[in-house]
Order: structure tokens, then C-alpha cells, then sequence
């Protein structure tokens, strides 16, 4: 029992530590390259809008989301892009992140002939890589929200991507604020695995040029 409470105690151990030293990565590898100002922020051709869910838990307007839409407007009309990568899930026939997106930049004036899906956007670390290695972008421009964006711009980074990021409003959820704090910081720690380890994204395909 007593060398049991020991193994579980130094996994428990190499677990935070691996925790904390994969959050303090992200934050300095993001440090100099996420932008809150759209006339402060350097201009790239492409932008790469972050899915998230339209809705939100309980079926009402995810604020996330309308942040995300409203900051991805803001730079294009602002004329800090010229093309819009839609990067989410759409695992399901019932689930369409990037259609509902397109949708609603659609009709926040944006034309179509300047937004482009990727459908297979199923995690963060599949958006940043297919965007280089299916849609051939070299360096982009990120749209979400802080946290987030942390961690698409350690992901790009290290995959050789010349990135910065556009912070959407960010939201607090008081009732959920630990809850997503601890969520993030796996993530993190996934995502730090998912570089050393060489990680595929669920799916790559043809090339798709963005004109």
C-alpha cells in the first residue's frame, strides 16, 4: 500500500509539473504576437477564424462565438485581411461549425467569394496544421479569443508558421471560470505533446489554394 501512495504521488508529481511547465511555454511562445487593437495589428492576406459552437450549453447564443464573428469583421473591414480561412468541426452531419460561421460573416457583410471552409478544423492543432499543409498558408493571422489563441500560436509556431493573433472579447463565466481554466491547461499540456510526438491531424487531403 505505502509503495502504491508513492508511485501515485510522484505521477501526481510529473503530472503538474508537465502541467505547469506546458502552460508557461504557451504564454512565452504567444508573448509579442496577440494583438487586442485591429489598427495596431500587422496586415496578412489570410485569416484564420477559430471555430467554436453557436450555441452555447443551455441552446442560447454562445457569446464566444459572436465575439469570434464580430472580431473576424472587424479586421477585414478594417482591411488587415483579404481572404478568410473557417477552420471547426463538422464530425457530425447535425454539427457544421464552419457553415454556420460562414453564414453569419455572410451577413455581416463580408462576401463569399472571400471565405474558405475547412471542414475538418476538429481541433486546434488540426486547424493550424491543414492550414499549412492542406491550404498552403506560410503565415496567417489567428482570430479567437486569448486563451485560445495562446495556444493555436504555440501550435503554428513550432510547426514553422510566421503567425500573430487577433483577441476576441474575451467572456467570463463565473459559474465556469475553474472549470475551463483546468480544461485549457490539459489542453496545453496536449497540445506540447502533440508537437514532441510528431501528431497527425485526423485528416489532411488534397491541397486547397486560396486564391
Amino acid at each position: 500500500m505505502k509503495r502504491l501512495t508513492r508511485i501515485l504521488l510522484a505521477l501526481f508529481f510529473v503530472l503538474t509539473i508537465g502541467i505547469i511547465c506546458s502552460n508557461r511555454a504557451v504564454i512565452r511562445t504567444a508573448t509579442d504576437r496577440m494583438y487586442d487593437d485591429v489598427s495596431a495589428i500587422p496586415y496578412n492576406r489570410v485569416g484564420v477564424l477559430l471555430g467554436t459552437s453557436p450555441k452555447g450549453r443551455r441552446g442560447n447564443p454562445n457569446p464566444f462565438y459572436i465575439n469570434r464573428i464580430q472580431a473576424c469583421a472587424a479586421l477585414y473591414n478594417a482591411g488587415k485581411i483579404e481572404r478568410i480561412l473557417v477552420s471547426g468541426d463538422n464530425s457530425r452531419h447535425t454539427y457544421d461549425e464552419p457553415t454556420c460561421i460562414q453564414q453569419d460573416l455572410l451577413a455581416a457583410g463580408i462576401p463569399d467569394s472571400v471565405i474558405y471552409l475547412d471542414y475538418a478544423g476538429f481541433r486546434t492543432y488540426d486547424s493550424m496544421v491543414r492550414a499549412k499543409e492542406v491550404f498552403g498558408l506560410t503565415s496567417f493571422t489567428i482570430i479567437s479569443q486569448p486563451f485560445h489563441n495562446e495556444r493555436a500560436l504555440y501550435i503554428a509556431t513550432r510547426k514553422g508558421l510566421d503567425v500573430v493573433a487577433f483577441n476576441a472579447p474575451d467572456v467570463q463565466l463565473h459559474r465556469w471560470q475553474i472549470r475551463m481554466t483546468v480544461r485549457e491547461w490539459l489542453a496545453r499540456t496536449k497540445a506540447v505533446l502533440d508537437i514532441y510526438t510528431g501528431k497527425q491531424p485526423h485528416f489532411l487531403g488534397e491541397p486547397i489554394t486560396i486564391e
